[in-house]
């Protein structure tokens, strides 16, 4: 068993696919809507779906907001020099909600940027 993907419902699809391909480097790996249900899915990663976990993006035509509610976390993202990438991230329009630096209680240093539909995503040094 693996994990396929993570859905995350988006109000603007261009908007989320924009944030996600050039602000966060991600690629479009497909996209497909479905007339009958109205709604399109569109699913991203940084590599193939058959090797690494994805994030679908599913855009509900008729929906125009979301209760993001208080049990869904973040995404995580796991980068070698975190301070380059929230440049790169500001640089790209995004907002970096926790500045890089320690976690609470531990070393590992993390950031937090949220993307435009307000889901965060967590970013990890990993050197």
């Amino acid at each position: 068993m693996r994990i396929l993907h993570t859905m995350i419902r988006v109000v603007d699809l261009d908007l989320a696919i924009q944030f996600y391909t050039d602000v966060l480097g991600m690629q479009l790996l497909r996209r497909k809507e479905y007339p009958a249900g109205r709604f399109t899915l569109a699913f991203v990663g940084y590599g193939a779906e058959s090797d690494s976990a994805v994030v679908e993006l599913t855009y509900n035509w008729d929906t125009d907001s979301y209760d993001h509610g208080n049990a869904f976390g973040h995404i995580a993202i796991g980068v070698a020099d975190i301070h380059a990438v929230c440049d790169q991230i500001r640089a790209g329009g995004g907002v970096i909600t926790r500045e890089p630096g320690p976690m609470k209680h531990g070393s590992t240093v993390i950031a937090f940027v949220r993307d435009p539909d307000g889901y965060a995503i967590e970013l990890i040094e990993t050197v």
